[in-house]
């Protein structure tokens, strides 16, 4: 019994339930986006003859954060199948998942079904942008090598830099002034490239940070503005305005 008890309240510690207002519960659960470290939050609101439970956009949101897509067809597929085998929707207009639950006892089975739904749709939604990704880095990383070595600087990929927070340079080719070159697939990592230049200047070392990013959507626009005032320079791929761009820097 005392075994069965201790069980009963380790599984239920994994759960943080917050009270929000009128009458919406916030319940942070165990499950977590995949790779991305984030736990899922479900939302419980009471409504005429039941409550609502949804996870407020949030898969959609750190998908679209993480470079992936929800206006996908596998997205559409999978919203269509999802709602011939479940009551889960999801709604493309506000890219919600919800689910409505007309009796208390079902609240804490379709918690559940909202997060797993939520892990599926941020797991669909990021498989091309990851597949996208690679073949950006693969680009950059081919004009970074084939420039070069026509110029005939050393130049080192996955390059852990001198600076503390132990930040890596996607490839890091060596002279007078150091370029650092940072692919940046994501917002994310396009501000690791500002605190890198940063930390370069805080730290009074000679080193210059290229930023390069697919497009200006792939690490939001905003982001993508703010960032050529925090690096040496952020742009777009093209891969001859690239190589030109190293050539003048390396001189």
């Amino acid at each position: 019994m005392e075994i069965a008890t201790n069980l009963k309240h380790a599984i239920c510690g994994l759960f943080e339930v917050y009270t929000d207002q009128n009458g919406m519960q916030r319940i942070i659960t165990p499950l977590e986006y995949p790779n991305s470290g984030d736990r899922i939050v479900v939302r419980v609101r009471p409504e005429k003859d039941g409550f609502i439970l949804d996870e407020n956009g949030e898969a959609a949101l750190y998908a679209s954060m993480a470079g992936g897509d929800v206006d996908i067809d596998t997205v559409h597929r999978w919203a269509e199948d999802l709602s011939k085998s479940s009551y889960v929707r999801f709604n493309a207009e506000d890219e919600t998942i919800r689910i409505f639950a007309n009796s208390e006892r079902l609240i804490a089975p379709y918690i559940f079904r909202v997060a797993e739904a939520a892990q599926q749709l941020y797991a669909l939604a990021t498989s091309r942008a990851e597949r996208q990704e690679n073949d950006f880095k693969e680009r950059v990383k081919s004009v970074i090598q084939a420039t070069a070595l026509e110029l005939e600087l050393p130049y080192h990929s996955e390059f852990s830099l001198p600076i503390a927070g132990g930040l890596v340079a996607d490839h890091y080719i060596e002279g007078k002034i150091p370029l650092i070159v940072v692919a940046a697939t994501s917002a994310t990592r396009l501000l690791e490239a500002e605190i890198i230049h940063m930390q370069y200047q805080f730290e009074h070392k000679p080193g210059f940070v290229l930023a390069v990013a697919e497009t200006q959507a792939a690490v939001g626009k905003k982001q993508f503005e703010r960032a050529n005032y925090y690096t040496g320079k952020t742009v777009t791929f093209a891969e001859h305005d690239l190589q030109n761009l190293i050539k003048q820097q390396a001189h």
